[in-house]
């Protein structure tokens, strides 16, 4: 008996292509384009930890506030402007930022106070992206190491559902000047991993489209649950009616 060949058809390849992420591999790694990878810049709102070290702790002292009755470092916030208030050395504008460039301008400050070059250390403690829509675990999430893409987001979501559009991914970016952009990302092409919007920043929000087909079980569970409830009531009217001609 001659081997059953199945030979699929123009539609289930169509709808195939769909699913799988990253494809056409060889066009990224042919290519000589390379991601230029940037600092993550502070913005307003964000929330700052500026630790100062030196080889004598007393010195450093001043510029190492931790909050009362706790041992835990001080926390600064960024205003509007883009300024902090810093011990000592007041006023410092950091917004717009990496953080090595905040190190090194608060090093900078510091040679009038120290004289050996201290070690100052940022971090951002606010650092957070929110994944919405068809994925299987929504919601906001506390990024430690302050990196992060955009799959790897997906991930901590759970991964797309299978109602999620993987070529339809919006990114909603807040930027310095609280101007707001969505970017519609294709997770089935491999290029995507090149786009200077595949590494995340802190606010980032990732919005997973859904297809037809959740729309349409939608709309089928809102007219289903508008039916039970009409339902409901027309019983409750002639139950009350009876009771009432009894």
């Amino acid at each position: 008996m001659d081997d059953l060949v199945v030979v699929d058809s123009p539609y289930r390849i169509a709808v195939y292509k769909k699913v799988p992420y990253l494809q056409d591999t060889a066009f990224v790694n042919d290519t000589k384009q390379s991601v230029r990878q940037t600092g993550v810049k502070v913005m307003p709102k964000d929330l700052l930890t500026i630790a100062v070290s030196c080889s004598t702790p007393e010195l450093a002292a001043p510029f190492n506030l931790v909050n009362s009755g706790t041992d835990a470092p001080q926390q600064y916030l960024v205003d509007n402007q883009g300024n902090i208030n810093f011990p000592v050395l007041g006023e410092i504008h950091v917004g717009g930022l990496t953080k090595l460039e905040i190190e090194n301008l608060i090093i900078d400050k510091l040679k009038v106070y120290l004289k050996e070059v201290p070690l100052v250390t940022v971090r951002i403690v606010n650092y957070r992206i929110s994944v919405l829509g068809e994925v299987t675990r929504p919601g906001s999430f506390v990024v430690s190491n302050e990196k992060i893409n955009l799959l790897e987001a997906l991930a901590m979501a759970g991964d797309l559902t299978i109602y999620g559009i993987r070529d339809n991914v919006k990114l909603i970016r807040t930027g310095q000047d609280n101007k707001q952009e969505i970017i519609t990302m294709d997770l089935n092409k491999a290029e995507t991993v090149l786009s200077p919007y595949y590494q995340l920043q802190q606010n980032d929000i990732i919005y997973v489209t859904p297809n037809k087909t959740k729309a349409k079980n939608s709309d089928i569970g809102s007219s289903t649950g508008l039916w039970v409830s009409a339902t409901s009531v027309l019983v409750s009217l002639a139950n009350l009616l009876i009771t009432i001609l009894r």
